[in-house]
């Protein structure tokens, strides 16, 4: 078979362009420390690494959603643990107030440490996050919750509950609103709540009750009127008679349906005493009440009036105590979010190494293979080179 001339130069070329493109390549795979540097090296494997490149984004984004979320949650359980000390001391200036050897002046004083603490409260209700936004306002993150009018501090937030995608199938609460906190907590002993009137003028007082049986419990409201010192009448919030001439003696429990009352103290002939199912009642309404009981004066006298403090810091003692028994349970919830953060942040942190793994495997150079071909195909090239060298040497014209 004839071969031209051109035939050997053309072949020759083109082989040894395609071993120096074959040598750039592996020179470019080395220096780079990547197997695939373009699609076209794998394509399959090209694939599976976009996707795990992917998912180790969204893990990626999930972790900074994470450290947002613990940020937010961390600041509000550190406010909550402030208000859960503040109630505890509300509490402690409560008991204090019911001695007996305080002067009408003493009692002003506590009640003057207690406006204190009331305003206190509403700074920490009102407290923001790093970024501005107020942790207790709801989806309203811009509105200040808690504002004092003159009907007393109003909730002007909403219900809403933020929160941040923290992995790909949880969306965490990172905020709680200050009405459930603040606002609905339930007043009295949380199924009911008593009350003396304030237009009594005998020196007794009712004490807070305790629920007998919550089955026999109707939701109904009763009154008690005493007819004399030592017998009253309860009538229902309808005004039906439930019992009459009821014998009463001081500290002598009496039932109601589902529950148990106590008074101490001596009552007059028309004092009236009130059992109401409890309602939300607010915290800083709990407080701005008790701070007005250690301010009044009752006109029926000193009695009356201790009768009447007695009856006050018993309800206040109640909305405290449901008040922060409400706080301890939100902080309950907000330190079980923190625990689940730190649970999927351990996880995430171990996806990430797996992916990290992964995309290793698919798309990192194996140098020692790549040494070698290296040295394999410049071996080969330059071999190819002497070869054309000798090839395009040849010539009749060196025998003429």
């Amino acid at each position: 078979m004839r071969i031209s001339s051109g035939s050997v130069f053309d072949t020759n070329v083109a082989m040894l362009n395609q071993q120096q493109s074959t040598l750039l390549h592996t020179n470019q795979q080395v220096a780079s420390g990547r197997r695939m540097l373009t699609p076209a090296d794998d394509p399959a494997a090209s694939a599976n690494v976009l996707q795990v490149s992917q998912a180790d984004g969204s893990n990626t984004q999930f972790t900074i959603n994470r450290n947002a979320a613990k940020s937010s949650i961390g600041m509000a359980e550190a406010v909550l643990q402030s208000v859960s000390t503040l109630i505890q001391d509300a509490k402690t200036m409560a008991v204090q107030a019911g001695n007996g050897a305080l002067s009408p002046a003493d009692r002003k004083s506590i009640g003057t440490a207690l406006q204190g603490r009331l305003e206190e409260l509403t700074a920490l209700a009102n407290s923001t996050d790093g970024t501005g936004n107020y942790l207790f306002s709801g989806f309203q993150g811009k509105t200040i919750p808690f504002v004092n009018t003159a009907a007393g501090v109003q909730y002007m937030g909403d219900d809403g509950q933020r929160k941040v995608q923290v992995s790909s199938s949880r969306q965490m609460p990172t905020s709680d609103p200050g009405s459930d906190i603040f606002m609905r907590v339930k007043s009295g002993n949380g199924k009911f709540v008593t009350e003396a009137s304030p237009n009594n003028s005998g020196s007794a007082s009712i004490g807070q009750g305790a629920v007998t049986n919550t089955s026999n419990l109707t939701g109904t409201g009763y009154k008690l009127t005493f007819t004399s010192p030592t017998t009253f009448d309860v009538t229902d919030s309808k005004g039906f008679i439930v019992s009459q001439a009821n014998r009463y003696a001081s500290g002598e429990a009496f039932s109601l349906p589902g529950m148990q009352i106590s008074l101490m103290g001596t009552p007059e002939s028309g004092d009236t005493f009130t059992v109401s199912p409890s309602s939300n009642e607010g915290l800083f309404k709990t407080m701005s009440d008790l701070i007005t009981a250690l301010s009044t004066s009752n006109p029926a006298g000193e009695a009356a009036t201790s009768g009447q403090l007695t009856s006050s810091l018993s309800k206040a003692m109640s909305g405290l105590d449901q008040g922060l028994d409400r706080v301890l349970t939100v902080r309950a919830a907000l330190g079980a979010r923190l625990n689940e953060l730190d649970s999927l942040q351990a996880t995430g942190e171990d996806l990430g190494l797996q992916y990290k793994q992964t995309q290793s495997t698919l798309e990192d150079l194996d140098f020692n293979k790549a040494i070698s071909d290296l040295n394999r195909q410049t071996t080969s090239l330059q071999a190819a080179q002497k070869s054309f060298k000798q090839v395009a040497e040849l010539s009749m014209f060196n025998y003429m």
